[in-house]
This record gives structure tokens, C-alpha cells and sequence, in this order.
């Protein structure tokens, strides 16, 4: 680009009486360009937010990897934890008892998620155990003791050592007929996931009185893992089922969230192309502007013509003016995006209802190469929407840019 190109490229953005550095209609374009971009940085850093929050949250409070069997229960849990500490890539192993039932307290009834757990082991695998805020994990070893969500311990009235009744939907078989199970039990500890599915709905209880709760004796439901890589669940469930084989099968922590992590992705691609809409929108607004500057500065362009200018130089003119225009908008539609991440990230001023969300904050977090990828792409855009009107400029004829002019 010659000094020529440049300093008639900036003199034609200049509006007749030198008001501004912009006319109104380049404003307006470079505006447009700012807001579309601004929007899309905003919108994907909390998309990414919520992608990367729920990942964490359901990564801790459940396993990478459940190894379950096809019988129901399992009745030689330690034959699985020997088979997946020979698989390269499994860092722990607990044994784990999952069941639907009811709790029953003082002040009514509530369906509730029962697991049994390990309470030595399971900080290995989870976060559980370092979510307890009121009370002792511990307790849940000494047996006779409970761990309750913070959201249903304030719903049920809930508060340390008050007794509480456990009903399984599965009962034994008696001569009255078929009776359901039921322990008694005292709360030993509140804890708090961030999770509201979980914090309102899930009892921990030690395996061993969730098998003497079921009857099971020794058996197990399954055997939760932790994994090296998380995305080598797939994988490291395939060898380990292999090694196993029937009747067991494995499931990993993208195959059990499927749905979720398919619908966030699926929102993100959307507000994705919904966004560069505004963009697109925009850079029309760069073609009328630029159709328009050649109109009003034919007569200029016939003289340049005149002077020996040719049909790439004009062109290149007008490719500039387009470029800055495009340059100016993402660079203020960036700061504009990332101020708002970041404000959001901060001061956390939209709250969400927990009843409805995993969150109650909007969780916002800002990846570089999305930043850049959208910025190129607005780059990219705006370059292409300056190529018809530059054409149109750099084809005009000077006799008849001249013709009518006095």
C-alpha cells in the first residue's frame, strides 16, 4: 500500500467539514461491526463458562468412569477394582450402592437418590467428602449416620443429629405380604456441591448400611473410577470391559451427560451463527457506505484517473477505507467483549434461579482462540463486503466521471 493509497483512503473517511474523524454512515458501520462482535465475544465467554463449570462440577461430585453389571448387583466388587488397577490410565477405585427411596422425617416425606459409599475411599474419586460444611464425613463411618444436600436439609428442616427414616422401593417378602425396607438413621453431615439436582436430592450413607438397608450382604451396585485423562474414559472402559467381560459394561461421564453437554454445544454453535448475523448485517452497511462514497467522489476518482491513477490503485482505496472501517470495529468490538466477560466474571450481577440452573451466577470464562477466531472472522467478512464497491470504483471511466462535471 503506497503512501498515496493511504492518505487518500483517510482523507475520503473524513467527512467534508473535517467534524470527526468518521462520517455518520461510517460510524454507523463501524458501530454495527463493534456490537456484533462486542455481542459474540460476551455470549461465547459465558457459553464456554457454562460448558467448562458443569464439566468440573459433574466431574466431582461423579466419577469418570462406573463399571456396573447387566445382573443388577454385583456381587464380587473387589474382581473389578483388581481388573482396573492393572489398566493403564485408572488413578482410584471406590465401590458404590445407588438406589431410589424415601426420607422421612418430622415434617413429611421426600423421594430422594440413596448412595452408599465408601467413606474411606471416596475422596478419591469425588469431591464429596471436601463438600461437607456442617458436621464430619467421618461420622458416616461409624455407621447409623447420614450426609444430606444443603437444599434438603433447609427444605426438610434438617440440622444435625435429628433422626431420619430411609424407605427403598425395594421390600422383602414376608407372610404380610411384600414390606418395604427401611433403617433409621441420624444426619451426621450437610454438604454443599453447587450442584442443585444433588444438593436436593441426594442422601450418602455408608456402603455398609446401604447393604444392610437392601439386603445385600457383600454386593455392590458398581465400581466408580478416576481417570489420568478424562476424555480417555471411552477408552479405558472398552480395555477394561474387555478384560472383565460378561456381565459387566462400563459408562463414562460423557456417555451419562450426553444430552447435556450435546445441548450446550448445540446453543453455542447456534448463538454462534445467530451472532455473526449481526456482524454480516454490518458489513452490508460497509457495502451501502462505500457504494455511496464512490458516488459522491466520482468526480475525484475520474480526476485521479486523469492523473494517471490506475484501475488497482483505486481499487486498493477503497479496499483500505474498508479495512479500517472493519479494523476499527473489531478492535471495539473487542474491547467492548472482553469488558463485559470480565465485568461478569467479577461482580457476578446476573443471578440465575437454582431451582432452575446448575448455577446461580453466570460462570463466564474467556478463551484466547475464540477471541481471535472471531475477530479474524469479522476481519474476513468486512474485507469481502468492500470488494464490489471497490471494483465498481476502480472501473469507472474518467471521461464519463468528467463528462457532466463543471
Amino acid at each position: 500500500m503506497s503512501r498515496l493509497e493511504t492518505f487518500v483512503a483517510l482523507r475520503y473517511l473524513r467527512p467534508r467539514r473535517g467534524r470527526g474523524l468518521l462520517s455518520l454512515t461510517s460510524g454507523i458501520s463501524v458501530m454495527g461491526i463493534a456490537l456484533g462482535v462486542g455481542a459474540l465475544i460476551a455470549v461465547l465467554a459465558v457459553m464456554t463458562g457454562f460448558d467448562t463449570h458443569l464439566r468440573e462440577k459433574i466431574l466431582g461430585t461423579n466419577a469418570h468412569l462406573v463399571v456396573l453389571s447387566y445382573q443388577g448387583q454385583m456381587k464380587d466388587p473387589q474382581k473389578v477394582v483388581k481388573a482396573a488397577r492393572s489398566v493403564e490410565g485408572v488413578v482410584a477405585t471406590a465401590p458404590f450402592v445407588i438406589t431410589q427411596g424415601l426420607l422421612k422425617t418430622d415434617l413429611g416425606n421426600q423421594g430422594v437418590v440413596i448412595r452408599g459409599v465408601d467413606p474411606a475411599e471416596e475422596g478419591e474419586v469425588t469431591i464429596l467428602p471436601s463438600s461437607v460444611i456442617q458436621g464430619d464425613w467421618k461420622t458416616l463411618s461409624i455407621g447409623g449416620y447420614v450426609a444430606v444436600g444443603k437444599v434438603l436439609a433447609q427444605r426438610m428442616g434438617l440440622m444435625l443429629g435429628d433422626p431420619v427414616t430411609l424407605v427403598t422401593t425395594e421390600g422383602r417378602i414376608t407372610p404380610m405380604g411384600l414390606i418395604p425396607r427401611f433403617g433409621n438413621f441420624r444426619v451426621g453431615a450437610i454438604f454443599d456441591t453447587g450442584m442443585y439436582d444433588f444438593d436436593a436430592n441426594l442422601v450418602l450413607l455408608s456402603i455398609k448400611d446401604a447393604q444392610r438397608l437392601l439386603g445385600w450382604q457383600d454386593g455392590v451396585t458398581g465400581v466408580e473410577m478416576k481417570l489420568r485423562d478424562i476424555y480417555k474414559a471411552k477408552e479405558v472402559g472398552r480395555r477394561l470391559v474387555a478384560r472383565l467381560g460378561y456381565p459387566f459394561y462400563a459408562r463414562d461421564w460423557m456417555t451419562m451427560n450426553r444430552n447435556l453437554f450435546s445441548a450446550l454445544k448445540l446453543e453455542k454453535v447456534t448463538m454462534f451463527l445467530i451472532l455473526t448475523l449481526i456482524i454480516i448485517v454490518a458489513a452490508f452497511n460497509i457495502v451501502s457506505t462505500l457504494s455511496m462514497m464512490v458516488m459522491e467522489k466520482k468526480r475525484e476518482i475520474g480526476i485521479l484517473k486523469a492523473m494517471g491513477c490506475t484501475t488497482g490503485v483505486i481499487t486498493r482505496i477503497f479496499l483500505f477505507q474498508g479495512l479500517i472501517m472493519g479494523t476499527v470495529g473489531t478492535v471495539l468490538g473487542t474491547l467492548l467483549g472482553l469488558g463485559i466477560s470480565l465485568l461478569l466474571k467479577k461482580y457476578h450481577f446476573i443471578q440465575l434461579p437454582s431451582d432452575v440452573y446448575y448455577v446461580t451466577t453466570l460462570p463466564v470464562k474467556i478463551v484466547p482462540r475464540d477471541v481471535m477466531i472471531i475477530a479474524l472472522s469479522a476481519m474476513i467478512i468486512t474485507l469481502i463486503s468492500t470488494v464490489y464497491p471497490a471494483r465498481q470504483a476502480g472501473r469507472l471511466d474518467p471521461v464519463e466521471a468528467l463528462r457532466y462535471e463543471g
